[in-house]
């Protein structure tokens, strides 16, 4: 068996974690090629020696000064991966040049754009993790890959879900993607003791382990308004084509609505190595050691309207994904520093919300933007994010 030929560019995340894993349970079919990580490089060099990958990078200035030692002593122990150390565009480096087959993006913000759009040009597959790169660049990204044949395989497991529902269907007869949201930690707060939670409060997800950045926006939404937006390109829908329910169990991972009122739903463990291992074996499914739901959690699944007043982000996210244009960086940037300020201590919780609204509202959004236009917006929504009050 020929081996599909892996660069994983966010290696030391979550979703890295979780591939490598993947990646482990079946060497006999995944060989991983190349990766990379920000800061948290003791990960990466793990990785390093137990798969011997051609290339590995250390983007975080700070994170290589620490990681040269230890690349030494790999070398020394007859690894010979090749390292490269501090600079973000190591990334690109690695999408443009490097031989694989499949790329799995999970770099999280816009810092992970620039190599998608290298993979895309190079007509690869990309197993994406990272949400940012359609949020900011849809039209872009997706007219990319129509020209050179690249593949778009989502990994968020509300995209997966809906990929998977879509197997063999008419696009034409979809009447609604509805993607479903746990609520987060707050789903039941009362509305007052919003403007008093704290860090380790909107950390605590009660059905996901994931990293900081993602966990906060699962707590407010805007990680459903992202994946909205996202959702809005990579399936090519309309706005009224979308919508959003509270599933809190997180066994429904999303469902389509048909033009004859039928709906399809994709349910299973959270687990993220499910859509992962899927992202990377379509179109075909391969064993995964994941224990199956015990079938007592769905006695009773329920569902509830997303309440937008608790979750203005959300409401946001619908109003940009029908406006396009370069709104989807401005919004997706602002989002990035406000969550910056917040684990900094710097803003309060409800002021992540207020910052992204204000940069949005500001913004004069360019409809059909080049991808320099798009770049520039990002650059304009992060300087009035970071002086926002």
């Amino acid at each position: 068996m020929v081996k599909t030929r892996v660069l994983l560019l966010g290696a030391s995340g979550s979703i890295g974690a979780s591939t490598l894993d993947v990646l482990r349970q079946h060497a006999d079919r995944f060989e991983l090629t190349g990766l990379s990580c920000g800061r948290r490089w003791s990960e990466l060099m793990a990785a390093v020696a137990e798969f011997k990958p051609a290339v590995a990078a250390v983007c975080d200035a700070e994170a290589a000064k620490h990681a040269r030692e230890p690349a030494k002593a790999l070398a020394a122990r007859g690894i010979r991966t090749e390292f490269l150390f501090n600079g973000v565009e190591h990334m690109s480096k690695l999408a443009r040049e490097l031989d694989y087959d499949v790329l799995l993006a999970s770099v999280t913000g816009a810092a992970g754009l620039p190599a998608v759009l290298e993979a895309a040009k190079r007509g690869k597959r990309i197993a994406l993790a990272n949400k940012e790169s359609l949020v900011m660049t849809g039209p872009i990204l997706t007219a990319i890959c129509k020209q050179t044949g690249a593949e778009l395989l989502p990994v968020d497991s509300e995209h997966s879900a809906i990929f998977q529902c879509l197997r063999g269907e008419n696009a034409r007869e979809i009447k609604r993607i509805i993607l479903t949201a746990s609520g987060g930690p707050f789903r039941t707060t009362p509305m007052e003791d919003l403007k008093h939670v704290t860090l380790q409060q909107a950390l605590k997800h009660p059905t996901w382990q994931m990293g900081p950045k993602i966990t906060i926006d699962s707590s407010t939404l805007f990680n459903k308004a992202l994946e909205v937006i996202e959702a809005r390109w990579l399936f090519d829908v309309r706005r009224d084509q979308l919508d959003a329910v509270i599933h809190p169990q997180s066994i429904v991972h999303s469902m389509v609505e048909f033009v004859d009122a039928s709906i399809m739903a994709h349910l299973g463990p959270t687990d993220m190595k499910i859509p992962i291992q899927f992202a990377l074996s379509y179109p075909a499914r391969i064993a995964q050691p994941v224990p199956s739901i015990a079938w007592e959690r769905m006695a009773s699944l329920t569902f509830e309207p997303v309440n937008y007043d608790r979750f203005p982000a959300l409401k946001l996210g619908f109003e940009v994904a029908g406006e396009g244009g370069t709104l989807g960086a401005v919004f997706n940037a602002a989002n990035e520093v406000a969550v910056e300020r917040f684990i900094g201590g710097q803003i309060r919780y409800l002021d992540i919300y207020r910052t992204v609204k204000a940069a949005c509202d500001v913004h004069k959004n360019i409809t059909q933007p080049s991808l320099e236009e798009v770049l520039e917006a990002d650059r304009q929504a992060r300087a009035y994010a970071r002086k926002a009050v």
